[in-house]
């Protein structure tokens, strides 16, 4: 089973790998310049621990690299509700809701934030709940 990782695990482990490579860069070139470091009278060890921590702490530091998601695409849906021969559409009902929202009481599309609606096949209704404020009832 193959293990999913979050991004910021993926992240952390992107830059434990960037770090562990930047640490074998510094050791090789710790190690190359040996003799110049002698010469000035360092000691190389402790220039390398030194070197060592700056690039653990530039890594610990540097912001995570944000995962860029993809927009989901919409899943098509149609409901439709059968009951003693007849069928009503979803689709139907709401956009009754929404001729009487912008027709009967002057408002705007944009306006509607929340529509609810209670199918009552056995009155042959359904009644509206928009912006959980206005109330009403269609026939279906």
């Amino acid at each position: 089973m193959r293990k999913t990782s979050t991004p910021k695990t993926a992240a952390k482990t992107k830059a434990a790998k960037t770090a562990a490579a930047a640490v074998k860069t510094v050791e090789k070139v710790a190690e190359a310049a040996t003799e110049t470091v002698k010469a000035a009278a360092v000691p190389v060890e402790k220039v390398k621990e030194e070197v060592v921590k700056a690039v653990e702490t530039a890594v610990e530091q540097a912001p995570a690299k944000k995962k860029t998601t993809t927009a989901k695409k919409a899943v098509a849906e149609t409901v439709y509700l059968q009951y003693l021969g007849k069928e009503i559409n979803k689709a139907d009902l709401m956009k009754q809701v929404k001729d009487i929202w912008t027709k009967e009481l002057k408002n705007k599309v944009g306006d509607m934030k929340s529509v609810t609606l209670y199918l009552k096949p056995e009155e042959n209704k359904a009644y509206y709940v928009i912006n959980e404020e206005v109330t009403g009832s269609i026939d279906m």
